[in-house]
């Protein structure tokens, strides 16, 4: 019974690991085989396993050869059994890895580390969010899923794509998604945005089901979603629309603002904003004083954050309470 046990562990094993396995013993055999048929030529085993390694693989220095009539018969029975062996393990070896890149390339080779950012879909946004991370983060690590991509179009690293819809679960495992450390789901730009809101929210219920700890951002574009987002488990929202309307609104109030706020974002990609909690020696203070101490930090203070109301740019005389946090922009 042990044996078949083994047996059965051994056939369980990838066909490449088999031939090596098959071949590493051929090998040792017929070095002590050799060995033990001429062994004034070959004066040890490792002798025989190194004329036995040369000649499976068909480099055949020539430093040791058999010399007796018993000798070059093991040789060619070793060149019969061997290179064909030798062969076939190199060719597994080599369908193996094509295979492998193949599935890497085509998004269907799971993910298997953990602490990774899941990004769902792929557009123009996506593309520069992951240009600004890997830039600001070396060691940022992504894998982006997407249902209409055959292939991912960028060359990062650190980046793995997985080919499928966010919301089954198959797709979510490939992901990795219970080790995951955040999410980004973005909207479907193929769709209209009702739609598109309702399958983002879908989404999300798949993560959190599977993953209820992972820290979930998620595109909303109509308003009446935002709700159902958060009820779904959204830790933070963004609302797209609402952001693009606020800068055409001050365009046509202040021509030529958009090109401002275009400038400061591009120089953002060097500097980061920040939520920090109020610490102690700021509470009690004004938001000018405040503002002063975090100067000498480096950091600008832009508002402040109570519960969920903001304050941007408030009063200098505007007191810092306990709980707040100051929305700063930092080096």
């Amino acid at each position: 019974m042990k044996n078949w046990d083994i047996l059965i562990s051994y056939l369980r094993l990838p066909v490449f690991i088999r031939l090596l396995l098959v071949g590493s013993a051929l090998l040792i055999l017929f070095g002590l085989l050799i060995h033990l048929v001429e062994p004034s030529t070959f004066h040890n085993v490792f002798d025989g396993i190194w004329w036995a390694i040369v000649t499976a693989a068909t480099i055949g220095y020539g430093d040791i050869v058999p010399k007796t009539t018993a000798g070059k018969l093991v040789a060619i029975l070793l060149i019969l059994l061997g290179t064909g062996v030798i062969t076939t393990y190199f060719a597994s070896v080599s369908a193996a890895a094509v295979a492998k890149e193949t599935a890497l390339s085509n998004g269907q080779l799971r993910y298997g580390k953990k602490g990774h950012v899941i990004i769902v879909g792929w557009n123009e946004r996506v593309r520069e969010v992951l240009a600004q991370l890997t830039k600001s983060q070396p060691s940022f690590r992504c894998v982006l899923i997407d249902s209409t991509l055959n292939a991912l179009p960028i060359s990062y690293k650190n980046v793995h794509f997985i080919k499928g819809n966010a919301s089954y679960d198959d797709v979510l495992q490939k992901a990795n998604v219970t080790e995951a450390q955040m999410v980004l789901i973005t909207a479907d730009q193929h769709k209209n945005e009702v739609e598109a809101d309702k399958d983002s929210i879908l989404t999300l219920l798949a993560m959190k089901s599977l993953n209820p700890s992972i820290y979930a951002i998620v595109e909303i574009l109509t308003g009446q979603h935002v709700n159902n987002a958060r009820r779904a488990g959204a830790d933070e929202v963004i609302q797209t629309n609402l952001l693009s309307s606020f800068t055409m609104a001050n365009s046509l109030q202040s021509p030529g603002i958009s090109r401002a706020i275009e400038a400061l974002l591009r120089q953002l990609h060097d500097r980061k904003l920040h939520l920090i909690h109020a610490e102690e020696w700021c509470i009690g203070k004004t938001f000018s004083e405040s503002s002063q101490l975090l100067l000498e930090k480096r950091m600008i203070l832009i508002g402040v954050v109570r519960g969920e109301e903001g304050y941007m740019n408030p009063s200098p005389h505007f007191i810092i309470e306990r709980g707040d946090h100051l929305f700063v922009l930092s080096p």
